[in-house]
């Protein structure tokens, strides 16, 4: 099964986040023919489906891949060109919700194990496998993390894995995610005293209070690290809910959001956030909540393979970088050396998402090279 066909039939699944929708069964009856021993979990009664599946294939390190199929919704399907889940190839590229992101890096790492496994008759230095998840779009609560928890739990280890998402700006080999930031997301309510605007000395206007916050908070957290560019927290809604002009309100809530490098924890940055808002002597209820923790590839051996794979097929040097949004690779962290490589990312999310094919061949070939180094 080449990479195109693999990935023609995973769009086909209208697997919205956070649903399999068949694409995980899928998947494990293609591995499971292949004598992978196959786990299809679900947790917390969440409907949500998991994938691990490993083959042994000897004593050595244990290397997988990781992933998910649920999607975004389409969107208005009359703007589409083709229909989204039926997919079409067009001027050499394909077409489909999750062309870019990322049925078809799914569909290269199991192409490539498939080739690298009938190469091999099944006997190669270690154990190969499969992280998949139905629940990375959404709330991410029942994928990807608490498949890990099981992990853990159930002593599986994983000592290297390489996450399939489309990493690459604008050309197959551009860039190499070798970590990524933190994210923290924030709500402060801000509490005053409602009033008459004509007698503003009987109330306390919360306003007042909400600048000098945004000022302190939006003071720099640090001037960036090695590997990553300075933290930054930003502001993304002010409001009072208020309609009338004449009404001093009587508490007002701001929202925001920081990124975050590896010079910080969620929990340090948390404390230095709640001394910045208690300067200002407002009275304030602070609700936080950390998607991720920043993280950074530890595994010279790992970068290297990845690095190498990349440009023996692609014949560019990628760059290593921490920069964009958060992936599932930052529960993986936890437990494992991760890396992300993919294909490129320009449409992913957007109407008309596709994929060139020669990229998606290419990405096999970049994944059992990748195999082949790490098993050699």
């Amino acid at each position: 099964m080449d990479s195109i066909e693999i990935s023609s039939k995973l769009i086909r699944f209208k697997s919205i986040t956070p649903h399999s929708a068949g694409s995980l069964e899928y998947i494990q009856k293609i591995l499971k023919k292949r004598k992978f021993e196959c786990h299809l979990l679900e947790f917390n009664n969440s409907k949500v489906k998991n994938l691990y599946a490993v083959l042994r294939g000897g004593s050595g390190p244990n290397v997988f891949f990781a992933g998910h199929t649920d999607v975004v919704p389409p969107g208005n399907e009359k703007e589409w060109k083709t229909n989204p889940f039926d997919p079409v190839i067009k001027n050499g590229s394909l077409y489909g919700r999750w062309a870019s992101d990322m049925k078809t890096g799914i569909a290269s790492f199991i192409s490539a194990s498939l080739k690298f496994l009938e190469l091999k008759k099944n006997k190669f230095g270690g154990s190969l496998g499969f992280l998949l998840t139905s629940d990375e779009e959404g709330d991410a609560e029942f994928g990807t993390k608490s498949l890990i928890d099981w992990l853990i739990e159930n002593k599986k280890n994983v000592d290297f894995c390489i996450v399939g998402e489309p990493t690459n700006p604008n050309k197959l080999g551009e860039m190499i995610k070798i970590g990524r930031r933190g994210s923290i997301n924030g709500s402060i309510k801000v509490i005053g005293k409602q009033g008459h605007v004509a007698y503003p000395e009987k109330s306390e206007n919360p306003i007042d209070y909400v600048m000098k916050i945004c000022m302190e908070l939006t003071k720099p957290l640090d001037s960036g690290s090695k590997s990553f560019q300075p933290s930054r927290l930003t502001i993304t809604s002010i409001d009072v809910g208020n309609d009338v002009t004449n009404l001093i309100p009587s508490h007002a809530t701001i929202k925001f959001n920081v990124r975050f490098n590896d010079l910080h924890t969620s929990k340090d940055l948390i404390k230095v956030l709640n001394n910045r808002i208690k300067s200002t002597k407002a009275k304030y209820n602070l609700e936080t909540k950390t998607s991720g923790e920043s993280f950074l590839n530890f595994s010279e051996k790992l970068t290297n393979a990845v690095v190498k794979s990349v440009k023996k097929i692609t014949k560019k040097k990628p760059k290593l970088s921490t920069s964009g949004g958060t992936s599932d690779a930052r529960f993986i962290s936890k437990i494992c050396p991760v890396i992300e490589f993919g294909l490129v990312g320009k449409t992913m999310h957007q109407v008309n998402e596709n994929v060139s094919t020669n990229d998606i061949k290419k990405l096999s070939e970049i994944y059992f090279e990748f195999l082949n180094i790490m098993f050699s």
